[in-house]
C-alpha cells in the first residue's frame, strides 16, 4: 500500500511540474500528456483507497499500523488534489496559446519548486516513517504564500500598465494559486505523516 502510494505521489508530482514546464516552453504536446495523467491518477487513488480497507478488514490493524493506512487515506485525497491542479494548469496552457507571455512569468517557476519540494518531503516522510524530512515544511508554506501574494501583485501592476496584458496575466493568477494551495496540501501531507509517525496530530498551516 505504501508502494503504491508513493508511485501515485510520484505521478501527482510530476503532473505539476511538467504542467508548468509546458506553461514556460509553450509547449502544448507536454500540457496534453499532462491532461492524459489525469486517469492514470484516478486509477491510483481507486486502488490505493481498496488495499487500505482490505487490509482494515482482514487483519483489524492496531496502533501504527492503523494510523499509516488512516494516514493514507488522507494522503491520496491530498496526492489527487495536487495531480488535478496539474491537469488544470496544462488547461490552462492550451487556453494561453497565441497570448503574449511575460517574461520571467512573475513567481511562477520558483513557487513550482518549492512546492515540488514540499511534495517530495511529505513523501520522503512517509516512505522512511520520519519525521525529520517535514522539520521545515512551515517555514516553506510561509514562503510560497508570499511569493503567491507578489506574483498577483505583479500582476495587477502589469495589467494596469498594459490592458492586452490581462488575458495572461489572469491566466498567471490562476496558475499562482493552484500552486499555493498545493502547498497546503503538502502541509496536510506532512501533518498526516507526524501523525502517523507520532501518534500526535499537529498544525503546521
Amino acid at each position: 500500500m505504501k508502494e503504491h502510494t508513493l508511485e501515485m505521489g510520484a505521478l501527482s508530482r510530476t503532473m505539476l511540474q511538467m504542467s508548468v514546464r509546458a506553461l514556460t516552453n509553450q509547449d502544448l504536446n507536454l500540457a496534453a500528456w499532462v491532461e492524459n495523467r489525469r486517469e492514470s491518477l484516478k486509477h491510483w487513488d481507486e486502488s490505493v483507497e481498496d488495499e487500505a480497507i482490505r487490509l482494515i478488514a482482514l487483519y483489524q490493524p492496531m496502533a501504527q499500523d492503523m494510523r499509516t493506512i488512516a494516514s493514507t487515506l488522507k494522503m491520496i485525497t491530498y496526492l489527487t488534489r495536487v495531480g488535478v491542479y496539474g491537469k488544470d494548469i496544462a488547461v490552462v496552457v492550451e487556453k494561453s496559446e497565441g497570448m503574449p507571455t511575460v517574461r520571467g512569468f512573475f513567481n511562477i517557476p520558483r513557487m513550482t519548486k518549492i512546492v515540488c519540494t514540499m511534495v517530495d518531503e511529505g513523501l520522503k516522510g512517509y516512505a522512511t516513517g520520519s519525521i525529520a524530512p517535514i522539520a521545515t515544511m512551515g517555514k516553506r508554506d510561509d514562503e510560497v504564500d508570499a511569493l503567491f501574494l507578489s506574483t498577483m501583485n505583479g500582476c495587477i501592476s502589469a495589467m494596469t500598465d498594459d490592458p492586452r496584458k490581462i488575458p495572461i496575466c489572469t491566466n498567471y493568477i490562476l496558475i499562482a494559486r493552484y500552486l499555493e494551495r498545493t502547498g497546503d496540501h503538502a502541509c496536510k501531507i506532512a501533518e498526516k505523516v507526524h501523525y502517523m509517525v507520532t501518534g500526535e496530530r499537529i498544525d503546521i498551516q
